[in-house]
């Protein structure tokens, strides 16, 4: 079974869970599965049917943008982390 590391501040979605585990051959697959199983965390990480553009997903150390994006296989002990983007810095 694959896992997927929450960020903090998505985790009142998941029952405060840290790190939950997914089923899906592809990150597609499991992102769906997440979002199945926690549907409150779905617009927080898509817009319609599609990822929002400031949710970063990592398997392992690889943004999965520079593999095969949604489409990146997945081993039975893969570790996704949804990395979310953020905004924002001094203003002079």
């Amino acid at each position: 079974m694959a896992y997927i590391k929450i960020p903090t501040p998505l985790r009142q979605y998941t029952g405060n869970q840290a790190e939950v585990a997914i089923r899906g051959a592809t990150v597609d697959e499991a992102l769906r599965d997440l979002v199945a199983r926690y549907p409150a965390l779905a617009p927080h990480l898509y817009e319609g049917d599609d990822l929002r553009s400031f949710v970063n997903i990592f398997l392992g150390d690889e943004d999965i943008r520079f593999l095969q994006d949604l489409a990146t296989p997945l081993s039975e002990d893969a570790r996704l982390r949804i990395i979310p983007a953020i905004a924002g810095g001094m203003s002079f």
